[in-house]
């Protein structure tokens, strides 16, 4: 939230507000560093390190994956594509609500860049979002406060889905098997802290007057601590601005849930097609596993990976925490770790791949454009 806030400040009423909406998101593109390279060395050798430490046959791992059935893990990796297909239409149904008119296509790019960076940048949790402000914006200014309105509506109802698939996990667990003391207390856990959070963001986003408390705070922090030099009125001016747009953007859906009713429909499509995968390469495996299990580790991972905890490519911990839910709900050691890596291959990497494909599309599109114009008055 804290840095969505710095979003508000981007209006384009001034040249030099303009240039400063620029400099901040301008920083949102990735830059390769010795920390983006080591980061995830660490993490894969962690997670190595903890299947060696539990005692979990590495070559089994190999032998087990090579054993795979081809043709369901290729749906799976198909599911892949789908599942961030409805993601991507959920949020356009959210943005084009507020007369912010992007295509399919469009918001599809938008988001496998915003995959991308949130893979690369040590801030999972809002860096991706921040990406697609400035795509939008970049695209259609003046319009920051209903993009970041329509994120954050997105966000809580993934958040909402999240709490429902624990909820949902839990009680098919119930139904089927005992569940141990532990896991049930991290179901707990999560669905509280992320309920917590959802209901602190959501009375922060339908109060204004709490909103530009804070606007006013970081003033004068700023103010604090450049003495007075910073000249921050016209930054406070429209930061008021984009502020009144994106509560005034926030009562709309609240006027006209229609818009959230779609939006919560594709999320929908999107959670199944996420828990999918999973399920999909446990069957590859010739190990069939319960929707519980894949409910509630799928909705767990989801809740760690949305810490920001500085570690670009989310390597190490997603998968050690996976590895341990599955291992924890029954599933062999072996086949634990070769679904988690599989898994990952197209939750992570493939996504890699194609979100710089199209991020270098999304920023060499502008480039190219105007030469293939020059080119075409010139024939």
């Amino acid at each position: 939230m804290v840095e969505l806030d710095k979003i508000y400040n981007c209006g384009t009423h001034s040249l030099a507000v303009a240039a400063r909406c620029k400099n901040t998101m301008v920083s949102t593109k990735p830059k390769v560093t010795r920390k983006t390279v080591l980061l995830p060395i660490i993490g894969l050798v962690a997670f190595f390190l903890y299947i060696y430490l539990f005692k979990v046959d590495i070559p089994a791992i190999i032998a087990t994956a090579q054993r795979a059935d081809p043709v369901l893990y290729v749906a799976a990796i198909l599911l892949g594509l789908v599942e961030v297909f409805f993601y991507a239409i959920s949020w356009r149904a959210l943005i084009n609500f507020l007369s912010v008119k992007i295509s399919v296509v469009k918001s599809y790019l938008y988001v496998w860049y915003g995959i991308f960076i949130d893979i690369i940048i040590p801030a999972e949790s809002i860096s991706g979002e921040i990406s697609r402000v400035y795509l939008v914006t970049k695209e259609q200014s003046g319009t920051s406060g209903k993009v970041v309105a329509s994120l954050i509506t997105h966000r809580l109802l993934g958040m909402s889905m999240n709490v429902a698939a624990l909820l949902l996990g839990i009680g098919l667990l119930f139904s089927e098997s005992q569940v141990s003391g532990l896991i049930f207390n991290l179901i707990v856990f999560f669905a509280v802290a992320i309920t917590s959070i959802l209901l602190l963001l959501i009375f922060l986003c339908f109060n204004e007057s709490w909103s530009l408390k804070i606007i006013n705070g970081l003033m004068r922090v700023g103010d604090f601590l450049s003495r007075g030099k910073w000249k921050l009125a016209k930054m406070k001016e429209e930061a008021y601005k984009a502020t009144k747009m994106f509560h005034d953007s926030m009562k709309e859906y609240a006027r006209k849930p229609k818009a959230l009713a779609v939006s919560l429909f594709f999320l929908a499509l999107n959670w199944i097609s996420s828990l999918s995968i999973p399920y999909l390469v446990f069957l590859s495996l010739r190990f069939p596993v319960s929707w519980s299990v894949v409910l509630i580790t799928s909705a767990i991972v989801v809740a760690v990976k949305s810490i920001p905890i500085g570690v670009p490519f989310e390597v190490g911990l997603p998968e050690i925490t996976m590895t341990t839910l599955y291992v924890g709900l029954g599933v062999p050691g072996e086949i634990s770790a070769t679904a988690t890596i599989l898994s990952r291959i197209i939750t992570l990497w493939l996504r890699f791949f194609i979100g710089f494909l199209a991020q270098q599309w999304l920023e060499l599109k502008p480039i190219l454009t105007p030469s293939n114009s020059a080119v075409a008055e010139k024939a």
